[in-house]
């Protein structure tokens, strides 16, 4: 399989971004959605402070460092790639795709609006890097926080793992 990406700027309302397979995960949201247990997108006190992803049922959400437009890269792999060497941050955490059709969006951009991307369907190994970079070519509010390119790397799995973190970042990290 010959490898398949997506480069996009999206606003990172709440300082956040999804990649989402909606459909199962609009199902699972649905019969979850008033657990109270549950935090919203997956956002835990260790995905807020130490993994910087929230991570659901068919969803990750990518932490950013700055509530603005940010640029990211999506990038189906065949195989797992090797690591990004400038990455300030890498996290790794599985994504059930069964439909195999994703959607990025963002608290402030609805999923319809938002590019998408055909993937294989299945399971899938998500590596988020955080590259720092320069402003991206847009106009925007110039808020606070620093810029990063948000690298995901999609491949196949064969069995599902926990999250793992291969380079913890500075903390704190949005400044």
């Amino acid at each position: 399989m010959a490898d398949a990406s997506l480069k996009f700027l999206i606003d990172a309302d709440h300082g956040q971004f999804y990649v989402q397979d909606l459909e199962p995960y609009d199902a699972w949201l649905a019969e979850h959605a008033m657990d109270p247990d549950l935090p919203p997108a997956g956002w835990t006190k260790e995905a807020v402070h130490i993994h910087r992803i929230g991570v659901e049922p068919h969803s990750i959400s990518v932490g950013t460092a700055r509530d603005d437009l940010v640029e990211s890269l999506v990038t189906v792999h065949g195989s797992e790639p090797m690591a990004e060497l400038t990455a300030e941050h890498i996290v790794e955490a599985d994504l059930d795709a069964p439909t195999g059709r994703l959607a990025l969006s963002s608290p402030g951009v609805h999923p319809e609006d938002g590019p998408g991307m055909t993937v294989p369907a299945g399971l899938l190994r998500a590596r988020v890097s955080y590259i720092p970079t320069g402003a991206p070519d847009v106009d925007s509010d110039g808020g606070p926080g620093d810029h990063f390119l948000y690298r995901i790397d999609l491949w196949p799995a064969d069995q599902a793992r926990e999250l793992v973190i291969l380079k913890q970042g500075p903390n704190p990290w949005a400044g």
